[in-house]
């Protein structure tokens, strides 16, 4: 059971950084909207520059406290609620401008893998 929640803590934190660092500024078919990346992403959405760093500077120090809970696994259950927290929030964000599901896919695997790192 342990190393099945090490596997859900790296594929959480991997998905975080892939998001953050690579897609940032990539196209992705998941982006909301008609948007090209993340960037254009939260512009097109009305949100301002600075709270996607705001976003950035949460979820990459989760990941990276996802990675540490291998070794401190008593940083899994509070990682793990605060980014179920933030793909509530993206999954509210998707359904307000009318995305399609697949668009919220992501997060909503995100939500489930963090849910089942509280509950094991």
């Amino acid at each position: 059971m342990e190393s099945i929640k090490i596997i859900i803590q790296v594929i959480i934190a991997l998905g975080i950084f892939y998001q953050w660092k690579i897609r940032l500024k990539n196209y992705s078919i998941i982006g909301g909207g008609n948007s090209q990346n993340m960037e254009s992403e939260f512009k097109s959405n009305g949100f301002k520059n600075s709270f996607l760093k705001i976003l950035e500077f949460s979820k990459l120090p989760l990941g990276c406290l996802l990675i540490a809970g291998i070794w401190f696994p008593n940083l899994v259950d509070v990682s793990a609620f605060l980014i179920g927290c933030l793909m509530i929030g993206t999954i509210g964000d998707h359904l307000k401008i009318n995305d399609p599901l697949i668009k919220s896919l992501p997060a909503l695997i995100m939500l489930a893998l963090s849910s089942v790192l509280i509950i094991l």
